[in-house]
This record gives C-alpha cells, structure tokens and sequence, in this order.
C-alpha cells in the first residue's frame, strides 16, 4: 500500500498538444484529481514536460490546480530520469513511493518507470491518469509496466491509500473531488 508521508506525484508530459492527440482518452481531468488530493494533503509533485516549445505547457486545467512548490522540469529525453534535474529533485525529496502517470505511457511514461524501479523506487502507475494516442500502444504499455514490476492502480485507489480512513481531516474535501 501507498504510505503517504513517503510519496510523491510524478506527472509526466501532460502537456496541451498531447492531451488534444490523446482525444477522448486525455487524462486532465483525472490527473486535476489527483494533483488537487496531493495539494490538500501535502504531498510534493513534480511535473515534467517534453519539449515544451514544441508541444505546450502543462495542460491549463492541470496547471492550475497544482500547488505553488510544484516542480516543473523540461526534458527531451524519453526517461525522465535522463534529466539531472529530475534525479536531483527525487534525491533531495527522499521519497519512495513514486505515484506517477502521464501521456504517452508506451515511450516516457513507461521507460521513466522502469529507470525508476531500477533505482529502487516503489513505482505505483495511475492507470486512468494516463493516455497514449491510441489504445494498442496504452494497452502494451500498461502490460510493459506490469511486467517490469510497476503496480497498476487508478486515481481513487491511490486517493484512498493516502486517506486510510474516512476520519482522515481532508476525508470530506477529497470526497467531494470524486462525487
């Protein structure tokens, strides 16, 4: 199970250009849950973006619901973990649960996870946070995820895991996110 004082969010690539090829399949508005929960809870997020000159900021409905100390980091390596910045973050975090989703899971999403488990992080993927272009390759990427040791879940499985109980002080104000 997730503990929540060891977590952190990373949102990969969740970008405008992205999310609009993802088509009815972008994640925004499931990740907007999922970065809200972290906010009110407390829990560090980094967000990375694929050559954002190319393919956009973060998607605006997802920008504006990430807390302030949000970290955003550009990459044009398919791994986040390619990037210094994004290992330095994760060091100085000291974090092992890693929660992370994002778009394109078959490329970034899926070689981030496996750089990760590779490192020794507890790697939980959000299943229904998450997008490719089309359904084969998120279906073989989510299979590749599993394979190489990440576990699958979804938004209100890792929501609940945080809370642990519904006496939880943000019980109500996470609730009212999935209603």
């Amino acid at each position: 199970m997730i503990n929540i004082e060891d977590s952190v969010v990373i949102m990969v690539d969740i970008q405008e250009k992205l999310a609009g090829a993802a088509g009815k399949y972008s994640p925004v508005d499931k990740a907007c849950k999922l970065a809200t929960t972290a906010k009110i809870l407390g829990i560090p997020v980094i967000v990375t973006e694929q050559y954002p000159k190319g393919l956009g900021q973060t998607a605006a409905p997802l920008k504006d619901v990430l807390a302030e100390n949000t970290v955003f980091i550009e990459k044009t390596g398919f791994s986040a973990f390619l990037t210094p910045e994004f290992r330095e973050q994760l060091k100085v975090l000291g974090k092992k649960h890693v929660v992370i989703c994002g778009i394109e899971v078959h490329i970034c999403v899926y070689q981030t996870i496996c750089d990760l488990l590779a490192q020794g992080y507890e790697v939980y993927f959000v299943k229904d946070c998450s997008a490719s272009r089309n359904k084969y390759e998120f279906k073989t990427g989510v299979d590749l995820i599993r394979q190489c040791g990440g576990k699958v879940t979804c938004c209100e499985i890792v929501l609940f895991e945080w809370l642990k109980t519904s006496q939880h002080n943000d019980f109500k104000s996470v609730q009212a996110l999935i209603k």
